[in-house]
């Protein structure tokens, strides 16, 4: 494997995009390190992430509120903070900043993850 270099901000994608972009920096054995892109996107009201990996996400701009499942209140992210969600913890995401990107580093670990 050669050396790789990139920038976590480089070719975002514009204002109004209908999806969250998901792409992937790295993959290793049991490990997959991912950017995600969001701008006022959520989860879905009536579902639920249920991952059969482990999740750590870091924002690196904009702000996030996830939800887990059992906990009345939405955890808030903002530039800085991260948040480790172990495997088959049910959550959802419940905002996103609508007029900045929402940008995310997130590293899944687990034999599922990559």
């Amino acid at each position: 494997m050669l050396p790789a270099t990139g920038n976590l901000f480089a070719a975002l994608p514009a204002a109004g995009a209908a999806e969250e972009e998901f792409a992937t920096l790295l993959t290793l054995p049991g490990v997959r390190v991912e950017r995600i892109v969001s701008r006022g996107h959520s989860t879905p009201g009536s579902e639920w992430y249920d991952q059969a990996w482990d999740e750590w996400v870091l924002v690196f701009a904009g702000e996030a509120a996830i939800l887990i499942h059992g906990e009345a209140e939405p955890r808030r992210l903002g530039r800085g903070d991260w948040l480790f969600l172990p495997r088959h913890v049910r959550h959802r995401v419940t905002y996103t900043a609508p007029d900045t990107p929402t940008v995310w580093l997130a590293v899944h670990a687990g034999e599922d993850a990559s």
